[in-house]
């Protein structure tokens, strides 16, 4: 039989770097969740990831037992880490802070694809680009043709 799932939890931590401190914590201890196994498994799995922020999806079960699934960094912190810039614009709509290429949002379209609810790369790319565009973006050139 299955085990009886009692909830779940979001957490967005930076990679290889999970600690029982704030977030971690308190998110798994209010549960009655072992936080040291769940730091180490986490550190583990993403060292090759580290310093990147990554968001994680944790399922805890009756029995105190979790497993969690890691997602790829959000697209808003990939657009700044390609742009090299510190935030967004505080005006999207009037100061932009940055531009990019269609190529380089294929490149994190195909990257984020497996969490977006999309089937295919252009859609992602559309979502891609709405995110870059509300934080001041500009994406320059004409959207691909098939």
């Amino acid at each position: 039989m299955a085990k009886e799932i009692a909830g779940f939890i979001k957490l967005q931590i930076k990679g290889g770097a999970a600690n029982p401190s704030p977030p971690v914590g308190p998110a798994l201890g209010s549960k009655g969740l072992n936080i040291m196994e769940f730091c180490k498994q986490f550190n583990a799995r993403t060292q090759e990831k580290a310093g990147k922020i990554l968001p994680v999806v944790i399922t805890y079960y009756a029995d105190k037992s979790f497993t969690f699934v890691v997602k790829q960094p959000p697209v808003a912190v990939q657009l700044l880490e390609l742009t090299k810039v510190k935030s967004g614009s505080p005006e999207p709509n009037r100061k932009k802070v940055a531009e990019i290429t269609w190529e380089q949002v294929k490149v994190i379209a195909a990257d984020k694809m497996s969490d977006l609810n999309c089937f295919t790369v252009e859609a992602a790319m559309t979502m891609v680009a709405g995110t870059a565009r509300s934080m001041g973006i500009t994406v320059n050139g004409d959207f691909p043709a098939n």
